[in-house]
């Protein structure tokens, strides 16, 4: 299984309790159940990155989905879920992830929101660090970037320049180089959701870029933009 700080990731199989929950429901509670888990085996450790961040920095490494439901069947105004459900969550620092693991080693359910996720069981995902140059990462949740106090979509000005910068400050974080050279090579559509009564706006995209093979590793426990910990930027 490898040494627990190779951890990039942790996929945990769920069922849901409900056929369906309001889309206000779908990003709203992450951050709750994020810190619930940390809370449950290091209350300083969560207590700390909730008020204070990491290492004199307020940015979180920490990152995770909301629950995603293969085969889910489509209804008018609601998030429907299935039995094939899956959450994924993880951090580039391994005393972090360590909590997680450990957090989800007797998790028998997880409560989001109304709903009850029933713990089928979890797996590592290890990370296998790639040699250094050109990549390309593509989300599998919105990827939320402002810019002063609007939401940015590709294509607007300064989306480009406010990723970068929000990568540069997550390596700095790590002590790893800066990736360089990004650009967005393809976008979903305008997503909307609401959190904590507040939207928040992005897209799906996929990005192309020059990096430090150790730094690539870290964002796939991590993601890209803003509020990670809120369930957006996670990488396929």
């Amino acid at each position: 299984m490898g040494r627990l700080g190779d951890v990039v990731r942790i996929r945990v199989d769920v069922v849901a309790d409900v056929a369906s929950v309001a889309w206000d429901h779908v990003h709203g509670p992450a951050r709750g159940v994020l810190y619930e888990l940390l809370g449950s085996q290091d209350a300083a450790l969560a207590r700390s990155l909730h008020d204070e961040g990491w290492k004199g920095q307020s940015l979180k490494p920490l990152g995770m989905t909301a629950p995603q439901f293969k085969r889910a069947p489509r209804k008018r105004g609601v998030y429907t879920t299935s039995a094939e459900g899956s959450v994924w969550l993880g951090s580039p620092v391994p005393e972090i992830a360590a909590v997680l693991v450990a957090a989800l080693a007797s998790r028998t359910e997880i409560v989001w929101g109304p709903a009850r996720l029933k713990v089928r069981g979890f797996s590592l995902d290890i990370g296998v660090v790639g040699v250094d140059g050109p990549v390309e990462l593509e989300s599998a949740a919105p990827v939320v970037v402002k810019h002063e106090s609007r939401y940015l979509l590709p294509g607007d000005d300064h989306y480009v320049a406010r990723l970068q910068h929000n990568l540069a400050h997550k390596a700095d974080l790590l002590g790893l180089p800066a990736p360089s050279g990004l650009r967005v090579l393809e976008s979903g559509p305008r997503r909307r959701f609401t959190v904590r009564g507040a939207p928040r706006i992005g897209a799906r995209v996929r990005v192309g870029m020059e990096s430090d093979g150790r730094f690539v590793d870290a964002l796939r426990s991590w993601g890209l933009g803003l509020d990670t910990v809120q369930g957006f930027g996670w990488i396929r």
